[in-house]
């Protein structure tokens, strides 16, 4: 029930701040903003996005727990969505959620909420040995290249 009443207010609140807006300072200035803040939304979310691809990369790397820096990516994503929509409303809940202590904050909150049952990493099964980089795998091989006099022209699947 809540989701269908931010479906149905959210709307409202964006259509009732551009008429105030728009009336105050008239159309053209309102759509001006309106565009201007698409692009920088857009801009801020591309830098936020690669930063917290960057995290997220770095805590696969170290083994980390990934949900923070995944958490931060799905509010970049959000806040891309909200900037993206035309309105006031929405243009201001997605700056807020780009500055990282708005997120870390929001974060923290849903971690308070949110009772993880188990968490793995994909770790070691019991017999398993962990890789070494001096390993050596022992093979054999054969060479199927082919002699490139063979070969009697095109495919047939390009055109000349």
């Amino acid at each position: 029930m809540w989701l269908f009443l931010a479906f149905l207010a959210i709307p409202l609140i964006d259509i009732a701040l551009c008429i105030q807006v728009g009336g105050a300072i008239g159309l053209w200035p309102t759509l001006a903003i309106v565009i201007v803040t698409a692009i920088l939304g857009t801009w801020l979310v591309r830098s936020q996005g690669a930063l917290a691809l960057g995290q997220l990369r770095g805590s696969f790397s170290r083994l980390d727990d990934p949900t923070e820096p995944l958490a931060h990516g799905a509010m970049i994503l959000v806040a891309g969505a909200l900037l993206l929509t035309p309105g006031f409303f929405t243009d201001f809940v997605g700056f807020a959620l780009l500055t990282p202590p708005v997120r870390a904050a929001l974060f923290s909150y849903l971690r308070k909420r949110i009772r993880v049952q188990s968490f793995d990493m994909g770790g070691e099964k019991e017999n398993a040995r962990p890789f070494t980089p001096n390993d050596v795998i022992d093979g054999e091989f054969q060479d199927i290249t082919r002699d490139d006099s063979t070969t009697k022209g095109p495919s047939g699947w390009t055109k000349h």
